[in-house]
């Protein structure tokens, strides 16, 4: 008798009901998350998986808090890393970023709705803090043509129907990136448009339990792909034949292999086109004896930013003594930053005992200090001083902020770059470095 795919078990059998991160042992669920292989190597690796449920309900009561604490009516998200934020839940979400279609309501009493793609309301159905599910918040140009007005009307009438149920009387309606005629039309409605992000950003910057558990296990699949990266460089490069697209594409497989997403950027280049930085990576054959450097800006497991730098020297000959010189100092440049965190420190008085690049590198130096992560790169931004706005940041640190600490070492025209960054979490007595994989020992010069 032939089989039928409906009669193929689909669960994990050396599992029960429930998979470890307490969501449902079925791999034709709706929802997302990481793969066999990610849960095979965080058991080796004895990490303890993320509640995902409480997870959930700790992001959901933290933005209600803080709609509540600001005397808002609700908050109003069009942003695709917010609505992750709020709900767990993604559609499309590089494609979301160009073509806003989502959004999501947040009343002041915890009532969320959320406006999806049409026919695609089950996405959020494994999610039971989301009550209702609607269409029609899609107000870019592409999709409504010279009748975005029309959209926007309807859209704007409902979300002042539901702030009149779920939070009577009062007008303040955050909202974080709408497009412009959906905030004419809110505005229309009547109620007094404040500042979303704010909101957002402030929220997402204490990570819960739960969430520090799934950066753990995100940090871990990073690492385990970055060092698949790197053996792949170390192994093909001498032959001669290898593009730096062929060394960045690995770091994707294996981020997808483990249940990552996506990349933020193509930050991955070798010898003179690590000088300046922020070139991205391309068909150059990188050649043996020269240098790799790269910034992962990862989006992995359990949808985690895992934001982490290193350079590499591919060769079987020794870095140069400049070489060795400035990989050297941009170590000492983020071990010393990294020294000064701690809850209650002034963001602004970070720059107070910091490391200090020499002359010859401050022209190059990274655009910030230290930044925030989370769901991707997050507030803060931490300046450097030269270009510090005061009052911009103006907040302690708190116990379950996480920070990248950045060091770019490179002269003005110079032929090479050293790239370093490290992810931190700031804890109840001081911090924890999340990040352990090794710095190259070629260019640390202990080789």
């Amino acid at each position: 008798m032939p089989a039928h795919y409906r009669d193929i078990r689909k669960i994990d059998p050396t599992r029960g009901d429930r998979l470890g991160d307490n969501t449902p042992n079925d791999a034709d669920r709706i929802e997302i998350g990481p793969t066999r292989l990610a849960f095979a190597e965080w058991a080796e690796t004895g990490l303890d998986l993320p509640d995902l449920q409480a997870m959930r309900r700790y992001r959901w009561q933290r933005l209600t808090q803080h709609v509540v604490a600001r005397d808002y009516a609700g908050l109003l998200l069009f942003d695709p890393l917010n609505i992750r934020y709020a709900t767990d839940s993604t559609n499309m979400q590089l494609w979301n970023t160009h073509n806003p279609f989502r959004a999501l309501l947040l009343c002041a009493d915890g009532y969320m709705v959320i406006w999806d793609y049409k026919n695609t309301p089950f996405l959020t159905s494994f999610n039971p803090l989301v009550r209702e599910r609607r269409t029609g918040a899609d107000l870019f140009y592409f999709d409504r043509g010279d009748r975005i007005d029309v959209a926007a009307d309807v859209f704007s009438n409902e979300v002042r129907t539901l702030l009149a149920e779920h939070a009577p009387g009062n007008r303040r309606l955050a909202v974080d990136k709408i497009m412009l005629h959906g905030l004419r039309a809110l505005e229309a409605q009547g109620p007094e448009i404040m500042e979303g992000e704010e909101v957002t950003e402030k929220a997402r910057s204490i990570k819960g339990p739960d969430e520090i558990r799934a950066m753990r296990c995100a940090v871990d699949a990073c690492e385990r792909s970055v060092a698949v990266m790197e053996r792949f460089a170390r192994e093909t490069v001498p032959l001669g034949q290898t593009s730096e697209d062929d060394i960045w594409a690995v770091l994707h497989a294996e981020n997808i292999r483990r249940g990552g997403e996506w990349i933020e950027t193509r930050l991955l280049t070798s010898g003179p086109r690590t000088n300046p930085w922020f070139q991205e990576c391309g068909p150059r054959i990188v050649q043996p004896n020269e240098i790799v450097a790269f910034d992962t800006d990862l989006i992995g497991s359990y949808g985690i930013c895992v934001d982490i730098s290193r350079t590499w020297w591919i060769g079987d000959e020794k870095p140069s003594n400049a070489m060795i010189y400035a990989m050297r100092h941009a170590h000492e440049h983020i071990a010393t930053n990294i020294e000064l965190l701690r809850p209650g420190v002034m963001m602004g008085d970070l720059a107070n005992g910091m490391h200090v690049l020499d002359d010859c590198f401050q022209k190059q130096k990274y655009g910030c200090m230290m930044h925030g992560v989370g769901l991707c790169d997050e507030w803060p931004l931490i300046a450097y001083p030269d270009a510090a706005v005061p009052g911009a940041f103006d907040y302690p640190l708190e116990a379950g902020m996480v920070l990248c600490v950045e060091a770019l070492v490179g002269e003005d025209e110079g032929d090479f770059s050293i790239k370093l960054e490290d992810q931190v979490l700031i804890t109840d007595d001081g911090h924890e470095n999340l990040i352990s994989y090794p710095f190259d020992a070629a260019l640390m010069g202990e080789d």
